[in-house]
């Protein structure tokens, strides 16, 4: 059997659905979010390790999978701090704002942080849990930013790459941890939402 670091996005949070930036507030999941995390739990393999970002949002995702094993808080894989522009709409930013932002991973929001922050700090829990992901089922949920840095850890390319990728709500990606390097394997997979799905259910929004 193959074991692999499996990195969860939470499900929809009432930010996700209002179309806001969300960093270190805190909203909670939308029902829409509950029923993802619940799809997600019967569609992943039972972790023998279960970490979750301290967010509620992301808390609540993984006490959903109804797992085996304590759900364990690493503030590493907290979301990026966005400062002042926490809860705003993304036109709420320049072109000026945009272009900084995205041609410096050094760039730091008012009152937030570096992504090049976000990939130090996940960078280093991935190092942390890339043993045990190699000989058992490690789940992380996480949010956005850590989880494009550590795609960016697996690649060992730099977190510019982040504004590359998309994510959406409930995704899930895999790197394999077993060789002399981490081997990315899978991003932005909705297929454990699905095979969790029940016939009647909906757990994506229209």
């Amino acid at each position: 059997m193959a074991y692999v670091l499996t990195l969860v996005r939470h499900g929809q949070s009432e930010a996700n659905a209002r179309g806001v930036m969300c960093g270190r507030s805190d909203p909670p999941l939308t029902e829409t979010g509950r029923r993802q995390a619940g799809a997600l739990a019967a569609g992943l393999p039972r972790p023998t390790r279960l970490v979750s970002s301290p967010l509620a949002r992301a808390r609540e995702t993984a006490s959903l999978f109804g797992a085996d094993v304590d759900v364990e808080v690493d503030a590493r894989w907290t979301e990026m701090d966005y400062g002042e522009l926490d809860g705003q709409p993304m036109t709420a930013l320049d072109g000026d704002a945009w272009r900084a932002w995205r041609s410096d991973p050094e760039h730091v929001p008012a009152g937030g942080e570096s992504l090049a922050a976000v990939r130090a700090r996940v960078a280093a829990a991935c190092t942390d849990l890339a043993a045990d992901a190699a000989t058992g089922e490690v789940v992380v949920v996480s949010h956005v930013s850590p989880i494009k840095a550590a795609i960016s850890w697996a690649l060992g390319v730099g977190i510019d790459i982040a504004w590359r990728m998309f994510l959406v709500d409930a995704a899930v990606c895999r790197i394999d941890t077993s060789g002399s390097v981490p081997v990315l394997l899978a991003v932005n997979d909705e297929g454990p939402l699905h095979q969790g799905i029940e016939p009647a259910g909906t757990i994506l929004p229209a």
